[in-house]
């Protein structure tokens, strides 16, 4: 594993958050902000950190209610708009005025509202398996394990676990890969049992928000426009779906790439070959300016 520091900030509502460091990058590589998904945690990038630390600088937040980040006192900040304060405020302490965002699924709409907000902050954008317009078929599934509280008796258990809810997600994936993913999805607790590690009440707003219409994200889009901005679909996908995925190519124009990655759903780890491809041409992107 590569190596990293841990650090902390404080939210603007006095949450004391945590965030890894992997150093590394020449001063003039901005260095990688990598934020992840909805029940995801700064461990969700150690496969894109092994491969690029040393020569890139890696920022990878907990989120608040994830891993060793506090929980909140309302479960109602749970909500995009707070999650992007949280990180104007980290960023802010680290005196860090422009990134590379990698925005894996809600880590991705977080992007979209720098964008949106500071898009002067943006020195390129990774938007992973997600878009303006999020499919109910995979919103209803993901709403089916949110906040759903599991415990194991072993890492074996909780890879099995995995495996039998992610399969038709990671359908290639064997035993050590789904032991890799429980060890990043997954904690120790003080009774001896594998359980979750993220606070069931991120659940809560999904819960309340079901069944309203969302902000018009597809305006959005034009905030990316002379931005090297890469867009990752897994072909399999069930929350972004193709149509959406080419329309935002055209919406962003021709600073957007499409890379569709095979055999694989929401979403993708950022270490399959088709995802390392293509993130290599946007950070090549990113340094030729």
């Amino acid at each position: 594993m590569s190596s990293y520091s841990d650090g902390y900030w404080w939210s603007p509502d006095g949450l004391r958050l945590h965030y890894r460091d992997y150093a590394g990058g020449e001063d003039d590589r901005p260095p990688l902000l990598c934020l992840p998904g909805l029940t995801r945690n700064a461990r969700d990038f150690e496969p894109l950190a092994a491969r690029l630390a040393g020569d890139w600088r890696l920022i990878c937040p907990d989120m608040r209610g994830r891993a060793e980040s506090a929980q909140a006192k309302d479960p109602m900040t749970y909500v995009p708009l707070t999650y992007l304060q949280d990180i104007s405020r980290l960023l802010a302490d680290l005196a860090i005025t422009r990134f590379v965002a990698v925005g894996t699924s809600l880590g991705g709409i977080i992007t979209m509202l720098i964008a949106a907000t500071h898009r002067e902050w943006l020195a390129g954008a990774l938007l992973n398996d997600v878009g303006p317009t999020l499919e109910e078929a995979g919103l209803a599934r993901i709403r089916t394990y949110v906040g759903i509280g599991q415990s194991h008796p072993s890492w074996v258990h909780a890879a099995r676990a995995l495996e039998e809810s992610n399969r038709d997600v990671y359908p290639a994936y064997g035993l050590d890969q789904w032991l890799a993913m429980a060890k990043r999805l997954y904690r120790l607790n003080s009774a001896g049992r594998i359980v979750l590690d993220y606070d069931m009440r991120i659940a809560e707003p999904l819960r309340v928000a079901s069944d309203e219409a969302g902000v018009d994200m597809w305006p959005v889009m034009q905030a990316f426009r002379g931005i090297p901005t890469l867009l990752l679909r897994g072909e399999r996908s069930d929350l972004l779906s193709a149509a959406t995925a080419a329309r935002m190519v055209e919406e962003i124009g021709p600073d957007a790439e499409l890379a569709i990655i095979p055999h694989v759903g929401h979403t993708p780890l950022l270490d399959e070959p088709a995802s390392v491809v293509a993130i290599d041409r946007l950070l090549a992107r990113v340094l030729n300016g």
